[in-house]
């Protein structure tokens, strides 16, 4: 078993340690106190390196491509999605609440084109494996996340972040052949890593991309397909629920400006 001996010195960062001295004893609660003495310097470490303030402001405006990774479950018709991708410009705003530690809001809106695929439209008269046009839908996913920036001392700055986006569908036209659709907003993880590459001290060039794991529930109105000689499914086709995974990667390059 493990004792500690103690002894009062003084360290650097202005409080008071004790210095760590094993030895062999039987006494079961030593350890304990030496996986707490060991837990406390690492939570100081860290609250040290927050209170270092950078109290720094990064502005960036990036094109950016907006690549779904899309599939769904679609009732009744079943079969699959197909979501456009789309490029956009975007503006990142990044604020360093500490040395290598900062928040990063992005703003941009996109557009998209949606289809099912090989949907079953036989009991409507249709082809067994029918791409249906669902029209466009926007866009707007303000996403926030918390970054960790390496201390390269270079001028490459890589980093890594994660946090939450929003994502509210808006405007959506529901193309030539269904009555209507409608979207649900949703939250929902990102992920992120990038690097800025300093050409000034206060201008540089950035590449990132970005993880949404967004889903949504859409909501297709179809009753005015129904078959005149088959009412019964007008309910039916005037709720068809389908289930899509989103998941877009976001990949942007850009130019940034440095406020200190």
């Amino acid at each position: 078993m493990i004792t500690i001996s103690k002894q009062v010195v003084y360290h650097h960062a202005c409080c008071y340690l004790p210095p760590i001295v094993l030895r062999h004893n039987s006494n079961p609660y030593n350890m304990k106190t030496l996986k707490l003495c060991v837990f406390a310097i690492c939570v100081f470490s860290a609250l040290n390196s927050f209170a270092q303030q950078k109290n720094e402001w990064d502005i960036r405006l990036r094109v950016v491509g907006i690549l779904p990774q899309e599939s769904a479950k679609i009732g009744v018709i079943g079969g699959d999605i197909n979501i456009s991708n789309a490029y956009i410009p975007e503006l990142d705003i990044t604020y360093f609440f500490a040395k290598n530690f900062s928040a990063e809001l992005i703003l941009g809106t996109s557009k998209h084109k949606v289809k099912t695929q090989g949907s079953n439209l036989t009991a409507i008269g249709g082809s067994s494996a029918a791409d249906v046009n669902l029209g466009k839908v926007w866009l707007l996913p303000p996403t926030l996340t918390l970054q960790y920036h390496l201390p390269t001392g270079a001028a490459f700055k890589p980093y890594i972040g994660a946090g939450a986006n929003y994502t509210i569908f808006y405007n959506a036209d529901k193309g030539p052949v269904v009555q209507a659709i409608d979207y649900q907003n949703k939250f929902s993880f990102a992920a992120q890593a990038g690097i800025d590459y300093d050409i000034t001290k206060t201008v540089f060039l950035n590449i990132d991309v970005k993880k949404l794991f967004l889903n949504t529930n859409a909501t297709v109105n179809a009753a005015n397909l129904t078959p005149a000689g088959n009412q019964s499914l007008a309910p039916v086709l005037k709720n068809i629920n389908a289930d899509v995974k989103i998941r877009p990667w976001v990949v942007g390059v850009g130019v940034g400006y440095r406020i200190k």
